[in-house]
């Protein structure tokens, strides 16, 4: 299968996800449990990575894309069924470990750059050290265009909606970050 021909397929399977995602937040609504458990199935491990691939702490990553979670669930009232659920929710994941990230790094907390020896128990196969490295010495906000980019394969737009900025600073947050990257992981 050629790259186009696999593009096609992957925006027609994220419609398809799309128009069921909006049926099962109406259904969550209507005070369906299983709505929300299928949601969750669906959509947890992109979340847990994006928090872990932000943050670099399994236990941390996982509170904040729960607490995630559950800001979005109690906020179902307020979304709007003709957008992606994916990108709302990724939007709430990220901003929380940003800020999780941030909070952390202004109490200096022990070990907040060392990968967590956690993440070896964790479904998502765990990183190249030298990248997560690399990654962990970016600015939360470089590491984080970063990540939405090149982990949960959003587009630049996707991820200045998310963020709340314009796409110019994405493509430029993204660039230093690249540029930082391959500095750093250069042999």
């Amino acid at each position: 299968m050629d790259g186009a021909a696999l593009q096609a397929g992957r925006a027609h399977a994220g419609r398809e996800r799309g128009r069921s995602d909006a049926r099962l937040v109406r259904e969550a609504l209507d005070g369906s449990s299983r709505a929300v458990e299928r949601l969750f199935e669906r959509h947890w491990n992109d979340a847990y990575r994006a928090a872990y691939w932000i943050m670099h702490d399994a236990a941390a990553a996982e509170d904040v894309a729960q607490e995630a979670f559950l800001s979005v669930l109690g906020g179902l009232d307020r979304f709007d069924c003709r957008r992606a659920f994916g990108p709302w929710l990724r939007r709430a994941v990220v901003n929380r470990a940003i800020d999780h990230t941030r909070a952390r790094t202004a109490r200096r907390e022990v070990g907040a750059d060392v990968l967590s020896e956690q993440a070896a128990a964790v479904a998502v196969p765990a990183p190249d050290p030298d990248l997560l490295a690399a990654l962990a010495a970016l600015p939360i906000d470089q590491r984080a265009v970063v990540v939405m980019r090149h982990v949960l394969d959003c587009s630049p737009t996707e991820i200045a909606a998310a963020l709340d900025v314009p796409r110019g600073t994405v493509n430029s947050r993204l660039r230093r970050g690249l540029d930082a990257l391959g500095v750093a992981l250069a042999p």
